[in-house]
């Protein structure tokens, strides 16, 4: 069982930028970032497996940056030139592996707001 807590949203005018965090309270083999907005389904943002390989969702590559550190087991997200299509409840997502098989752990989501 692993235990997410996330931090770091807030409200930012369009083209600010804002960090987000999501700590674990276990090692996790990928961690990803969602989003979600009233009446939508929740969308991959944002991932990254091992140290360093990453993977962005089109509409913030180059906007973006996922990141981790494995010694507090925490990933980051940080979200710079947003707009106020960012706007949106993110949520961390955390994947094991145990005897081949998957397991997705949510965290509880912080919720970030882009004014125009």
């Amino acid at each position: 069982q692993v235990q997410l807590v996330e931090s770091g949203g807030g409200l930012v005018q369009a083209g600010g930028s804002l960090k987000l965090f999501c700590t674990a309270s276990g090692r996790a083999s990928a961690m990803n970032w969602y989003r979600q907005t009233p009446g939508n389904e929740r969308g991959f943002v944002a991932g990254i497996i091992g140290g360093s390989s990453t993977n962005y969702a089109d509409s913030v590559k180059g906007r973006f940056t996922i990141s981790r550190d494995d010694i507090t087991n925490t990933v980051y997200l940080q979200m710079d030139s947003l707009k106020p299509e960012d706007t949106a409840t993110y949520y961390c997502d955390a994947v094991t592996v145990i005897d081949r098989q998957y397991k997705n752990y949510w965290g509880q989501g912080t919720h970030s707001a882009v004014s125009s």
